[in-house]
């Protein structure tokens, strides 16, 4: 069974910086496509980073410019650094990882950003 494990969330002032890790049970090279999300109170999940196999990436335009997503092969984990947060960033933030038409999700890390 497919085991993605978060960490790295926290409370946060606003233009604070944080990284989140997701650690995955299985070799990540195994999944098409990485990606991480977001859920605020009473919203949808929202995709925040994504990042294929080939290594290319994309980011909405509400966090162009101030999150990366990366990923280490030989730690099976991906990562999404988060610069310059703004308090519309809070939420739980998912990692999904997407194999044979179905995702794989993690259990949520909680962001909170602070005025």
């Amino acid at each position: 069974q497919v085991q993605l494990v978060e960490s790295g969330g926290g409370v946060v002032q606003a233009g604070g910086s944080l990284r989140l890790s997701c650690v995955t049970s299985e070799n990540i090279n195994n999944f098409n496509r990485m990606g991480w999300y977001r859920q605020a109170p009473g919203k949808q999940r929202e995709l925040v980073a994504l990042i294929t196999t080939g290594s290319s990436t994309h980011y909405p335009d509400s966090v162009k410019g101030r999150f990366t997503i990366s990923r280490d092969n030989a730690k099976n984990t991906v990562y999404l650094q988060m610069n310059s947060l703004k308090p519309e960033d809070t939420g739980v933030y998912y990692c999904g990882f997407d194999r044979a038409s179905r995702t794989y999700w993690g259990q949520g890390t909680q962001v909170t950003v602070s005025l």
